[in-house]
């Protein structure tokens, strides 16, 4: 059903992706070349970064509607976890390269821990659809 928890869940899920466009990973003091030209490190500076933020989210609230198939529901929940940790790693991975060549003073963001509340959300809400599929489940037992 769409009034159930995990929508809630899922649609937190959703809003931790979407919180990314407005959040940066990092920031400095001084402008360098590449990615801290702006002082900031956020998605916008990636298109990989981007995509996987937007994916996420997109594939989160989808994930919302797929209630009637809560096999399919999961699998996208799956993939929103997948997303979630993809994200982190591709930010390190991209980040890691221009540290190492411009060593600016950085500060980290909060933008860091929004995939991580994504991932979070997503797993509870996985967690209650696979108990609703369990009470379906058992009821056409019975029947």
């Amino acid at each position: 059903m769409i009034q159930r928890i995990q929508t809630i869940f899922l649609l937190l899920a959703a809003a931790a992706f979407f919180s990314l466009f407005g959040l940066d990973f990092a920031s400095s003091d001084t402008a360098t070349a590449g990615f801290l030209a702006d002082k900031a490190f956020d998605i916008q500076d990636h298109i990989a970064l981007t995509v996987l933020a937007a994916l996420g989210g997109v594939l989160a609230l989808l994930a919302v509607f797929l209630f009637k198939n809560r096999s399919l529901q999961i699998r996208f929940g799956y993939l929103v976890i997948l997303m979630s940790l993809a994200l982190p790693i591709v930010a390190a991975l991209l980040f890691r390269e221009e540290w190492t060549a411009n060593a600016a003073k950085v500060t980290l963001g909060i933008g860091l821990a929004a995939p991580l509340v994504a991932l979070i959300f997503t797993a509870l809400a996985n967690r209650f659809i696979s108990k609703d599929e369990k009470l379906v489940k058992s009821m056409d037992r019975l029947r």
